[in-house]
């Protein structure tokens, strides 16, 4: 594992498929124009909106969207993850998926999505993923990079389950991905809090690419897509306008706090 930097790319996504596609390739542009190696997508990059159009053109959004991510990675040489888009199952529904492609544009590794959000909220959304998209099965991979480290895989509501990432760091993981488009209700009090979580138990870099803005009427996500250190400091923050959050991943910084903070080693129970 080397020194690199990273970026967690922050987007408004709306219900246009080619629209989105276009902003991703131009903050893709952006971050390896700064000179990010590692490049993440938030949830939902390719299309955020109506549920049922979502459904209607599912088969064309995963082709594009896999494509999309396989030339983007090939052009710019780099490693490139797309948090989540909708991939056409037998059930009639979708999963939501996550992939990352590595800079010869070959997939490296796929998750399809296991905590689906189906929550009321007090502010008087009502949001049910489960009556479109199909939770997926597989615990989540870790992709061991010898130049990037091990990188493990996860999507937005996943960040409530820390069951989830200390598998992955009993797997091995050095960076953790959590993309993600998370409502503007929840994000302010517990996006920065629980990724800190996250990054602070597992002694792992936190790579939280994010939805930001109004994406419709009802719906608007929180921003501040970030990169977070192992010992939970935030590194950046992308605010709350489209852009990119890009921070350096050191392999000593990984080993000091591993080596001041012991604590995946004292664990009692597994």
């Amino acid at each position: 594992m080397k020194s690199y930097l990273a970026a967690a790319v922050q987007m408004n996504s709306l219900p246009d498929l080619h629209e989105n596609l276009a902003q991703a390739e131009d903050l893709i542009d952006l971050a390896v124009r700064q000179g990010a190696e590692l490049v993440c997508l938030p949830e939902n990059f390719s299309f955020l909106g109506d549920e049922a159009a979502k459904i209607a053109e599912a088969a064309t959004i995963a082709q594009s969207s896999e494509k999309f991510l396989k030339t983007m990675a090939q052009r710019y040489q780099i490693t490139l993850l797309g948090g989540g888009f909708p991939v056409p199952t037998a059930a009639g529904k979708v999963h939501n998926t996550a992939l990352l492609v590595g800079a010869n544009g070959e997939e490296l590794a796929r998750y399809e999505k296991v905590h689906l959000f189906d929550v009321n909220l007090p502010d008087g959304n009502t949001y049910q993923e489960s009556q479109t998209v199909l939770a997926g099965t597989n615990l989540p991979p870790v992709h061991p990079s010898k130049e990037l480290g091990h990188l493990g895989l996860s999507v937005c509501y996943d960040v409530r389950f820390p069951e989830l990432y200390r598998y992955l760091s009993q797997m091995g993981a050095h960076v953790l991905f959590v993309p993600a488009a998370f409502t503007a209700y929840t994000g302010k009090d517990h996006w920065q809090v629980l990724l800190q979580a996250r990054a602070i138990e597992n002694t792992c870099y936190v790579i939280a690419p994010a939805q930001t803005g109004r994406h419709n009427s009802l719906r608007q996500s929180h921003g501040h897509a970030m990169i977070v250190d192992p010992w939970g400091i935030i590194l950046a923050d992308a605010g709350d306008k489209p852009g990119v959050a890009i921070a350096s991943i050191e392999p000593s910084r990984l080993e000091q706090v591993r080596r001041q903070m012991p604590s995946l080693q004292h664990r009692v129970f597994s």
